[in-house]
């Protein structure tokens, strides 16, 4: 499981912390299905730790829609229900310019240099050829570098929640999607604006983007 290069990693992150990234990064990229049976021990055991630290990470995911607990029936993966669409996009076009025009005014150095590096790897789509998950891999990066340039802890975990979500109803679609290395391209313009410091084009760039993935999804449908 590749770690996103935005998050700390190795003992900066306790078993819980590390269990609960992970899991999380399972269940966007459906790799856990949707309506998935949840089992304490296999992931426990997948994921070299007791099961405490995975208790903890579970008690989070269903906090944040990722799985489901039925009383005597169980835990399990959450089913995507593409109606929820509309209101995941509708949160996403409220907060994803705002988030953009934050970092644009706020990013640091280091900020500046973590997008930078992921504008790069953004210019080797073309030139590599990327396949859908690492497509994905690479969209979930964009966002949540964007979203850590914000330095405001509450509205990056709100936005990274619904980007989650937005993320499991692409994953699904993904087959159908006309051009995904595109979708995930535009976010090359984005990240110069944040970079550049232009808040107002960086808001404008980021709704568009929002609006460009809710229409790729419904033309999918």
């Amino acid at each position: 499981m590749q770690h996103v290069a935005t998050e700390p990693r190795g003992e900066e992150l306790s078993l819980a912390e590390r269990a609960y990234r992970v899991i999380r990064d399972r269940l966007v990229m459906l790799e856990i299905r949707p309506g998935a049976p949840i089992n304490e021990d296999q992931l426990a055991q997948s994921l070299g730790v007791g099961r405490t630290p995975v208790r903890e990470a579970l008690k989070r995911l269903q906090y944040e829609r990722l799985i489901t607990t039925f009383p005597r029936r169980g835990t399990f993966a959450t089913e995507v229900n593409i109606t929820d669409l509309a209101h995941i996009s509708e949160v996403r076009q409220g907060l994803e310019p705002l988030a953009a025009a934050q970092a644009a005014r706020r990013a640091t150095a280091t900020d500046r240099a973590t997008l930078t590096a992921v504008r790069r790897e953004l210019e080797s789509v073309d030139s590599r050829g990327r396949d859908a998950d690492e497509l994905m891999r690479l969209d979930l990066q964009v966002h949540r570098a964007i979203y850590a340039a914000t330095h405001n802890p509450y509205l990056e975990d709100t936005l990274v929640r619904h980007d989650n979500l937005a993320t499991r109803i692409w994953c699904l679609f993904v087959e159908r999607l006309a051009d995904m290395a595109g979708h995930v391209e535009e976010h090359g313009p984005l990240i110069e604006a944040i970079v550049a410091g232009d808040p107002d084009k960086a808001a404008q760039l980021a709704r568009r983007h929002v609006e460009g993935f809710e229409r790729a999804i419904r033309e999918a449908m």
